[in-house]
């Protein structure tokens, strides 16, 4: 059996940088209540490697899932795909 060398994307908002090489992205998504069926907006936060230290607060990043580099920190940035203004 192959293994794919490719992780798993999600694309977020840099909410921290105040850590060397290291961002902290939040991903929001929406879910239908079970019963009720009414839209919740849900959001998790990721540690993220940032090996330029170019990421600034507001940014939309989309990252990919990596080895474990630390702790916490099992994704990276890929690509920016929009500034902040």
């Amino acid at each position: 059996m192959a293994m794919s060398t490719e992780g798993k994307n999600v694309t977020g908002i840099v909410v921290s940088n105040a850590m060397d090489k290291s961002v902290v992205i939040e991903v929001t998504n929406t879910v239908s209540h079970k019963l009720y069926k009414k839209r919740i907006r849900r959001s998790s936060r990721f540690m993220a490697h940032d090996e330029k230290n170019i990421c600034d607060i507001g940014d939309k990043v989309r990252i990919k899932s990596t080895r474990p580099l630390s702790k916490r920190k099992r994704w990276e940035v890929e690509e920016i795909i929009q500034k902040r203004k």
